[in-house]
């Protein structure tokens, strides 16, 4: 257990002991009702203890585009309900939702989230070309400066924003082959460096 752990060990056990003492002090003479709601207090201080320490999976179920750290370099997404796995990318201080598409080349923002991460999408070149499954779209490289999922950060990556109508952006095998290893197992894909 590391100190961390250790102090916030101390300050749950000394919270508890303060509400419990409370609870007793302001119910004395009342034996039965106090031993009954202490009871439905010590559930609810052990649901959250459990809720707490199953944070992860809990994040992972309700947001699975959250990248979950498995440690140094390594993070965990969920398959969303309609079968494809999104991640949450940090683009200089702005979150951008990606569908991670192994069947594209780059990573292509849409126009709006472009425009979120602070992109003048109006004044730039759209001399590019993608082959897409809706036909030949424009598009414009960018580059974006700090990119972050989960803890894993890279600088001044290049990327190309769609001139049609996109209906949101994909993280394609530029961005994936910077992983050693990206495995799906189940509803897991693990992208580790």
């Amino acid at each position: 257990m590391s100190g961390d752990d250790k102090i916030h060990l101390l300050y749950m056990i000394i919270l508890l002991a303060f509400v419990a003492g409370s609870f007793l002090y302001s119910r004395s003479g009342k034996l039965h009702q106090t031993v009954q709601q202490g009871m439905i207090w010590g559930l609810i201080f052990v649901g959250v203890i459990t809720a707490y320490g199953f944070k992860d999976v809990f994040r992972a179920q309700v947001f699975p585009s959250t990248a979950v750290q498995n440690g140094a370099g390594s993070v965990t997404l969920s398959r969303a309900n309609d079968g494809h796995f999104y991640a949450n990318l940090k683009i200089n201080d702005r979150y951008v939702e990606f569908v991670i598409d192994t069947g594209a080349s780059a990573i292509v923002l849409s126009k709006d989230d472009a425009q979120r991460i602070g992109i003048d999408t109006d004044n730039l070149n759209y001399i590019g070309r993608a082959a897409t499954a809706n036909g030949t779209v424009s598009t414009a490289f960018v580059r974006l400066g700090v990119v972050a999922l989960g803890g894993i950060v890279d600088y001044d990556l290049p990327a190309s924003v769609n001139g049609g109508d996109l209906f949101g952006s994909l993280l394609g095998m530029d961005y994936l082959n910077f992983f050693s290893e990206f495995r799906i197992n189940g509803d897991r894909l693990t992208l580790t460096r």
